[in-house]
């Protein structure tokens, strides 16, 4: 499994822009993913770094579409391989039980 964290907004449409925040997180949703939202950025879990990216891809047509002339993206990807690896287990061990 990899786990991403993924900020992406629109830098060209005011200062307001959570309408396209929406829409992406959305999109994001609509992948069948594993997804958690918070205030800074939304985590993915997919089995594959081909599943990350077409989610981040969903997420970047949905604001293209809404019109947004130029976007901004943070991606982070945290791939293990020597076992494996789920947002609800990093979390469960500092204690901080099932949040995805």
């Amino acid at each position: 499994m990899i786990i991403a964290e993924l900020a992406i907004f629109p830098t060209s449409e005011g200062t307001s822009v959570s309408r396209y925040v929406k829409a992406a997180v959305e999109a994001l949703e609509e992948t069948g993913l594993t997804t958690h939202t918070g205030p800074m950025a939304t985590c993915i879990e997919g089995p594959d770094l081909s599943a990350i990216l077409r989610a981040v891809e969903r997420a970047h047509r949905a604001m293209v579409d809404m019109g947004a002339r130029r976007i901004h993206i943070d991606l982070r990807i945290d791939h293990r391989l020597d076992k494996e690896a789920t947002m609800a287990a990093k979390l469960a061990s500092i204690g901080k039980g099932d949040h995805a």
